[in-house]
């Protein structure tokens, strides 16, 4: 079942402390579970308005309602808080919530999507940002396009480079490059066009 560390407990008792109503817990549920678009949605939920067959969870000054049907998807998960400069991120790590990784047969633009999403998706959102699978090249290059806190960063070659071509070649024989679709300056696409040499990563 899911875990809520220490730290988050408190930033939680802190935060419903200073909703001021009695009763007031929280609820956790997932979204388009066991697809790549999977995601948790953590809500206040007032004294009385959970669901019957919730399965509760009871922490000092406050109770988590877990969604019967997303209990099973939420196995392992986590929910922590980390402290920082600009006061702190809280953070939700639920490792089955968009399935299992697809076995080798499988397309590879599936293998690919779901490593970008149950991998690297969550690291660049630390960042607010995301990359998502354009196309896959004649020639084995992986076509990716960059969005949110990533787009314009000056770091996004780097990331590229010792992250995500380096992961997604190791875990997927066959990809010959990974080649970044996106333009960081107008937001459009010219550096990548099919048919034409790319911004290639290598």
């Amino acid at each position: 079942m899911i875990e809520i560390t220490t730290p988050a407990q408190a930033y939680f008792r802190k935060l419903l402390a200073q909703q001021n109503e009695s009763g007031l817990g929280l609820r956790i549920s997932v979204n388009q579970p066991g697809t790549p678009n999977a995601s948790c949605d953590l809500q206040f939920c007032p004294q009385g308005q959970h669901k019957e067959d919730d399965h509760v969870v009871e922490y000092p000054s406050f109770k988590l309602f877990v969604a019967a049907a997303s209990e099973s998807w939420l196995q392992e998960a986590q929910i922590d808080f980390e402290e920082d400069s600009t006061g702190g991120q809280l953070n939700i790590r639920a490792p089955g919530i968009k399935g299992s990784q697809p076995a080798a047969e499988a397309p590879i633009e599936r293998q690919i999507e779901w490593l970008l999403e149950s991998e690297i998706n969550p690291s660049l959102s630390s960042h607010g940002g995301r990359v998502s699978l354009v196309e896959i090249t004649r020639n084995m290059e992986v076509v990716l396009q960059f969005g949110g806190g990533c787009h314009g960063c000056g770091m996004v070659d780097v990331t590229l480079k010792q992250g995500i071509e380096k992961s997604l070649m190791q875990k997927i024989p066959g990809i010959t490059a990974v080649v970044d679709a996106t333009d960081h300056r107008s937001g459009k696409n010219p550096y990548y066009a099919r048919g034409t040499k790319g911004q290639s990563a290598v």
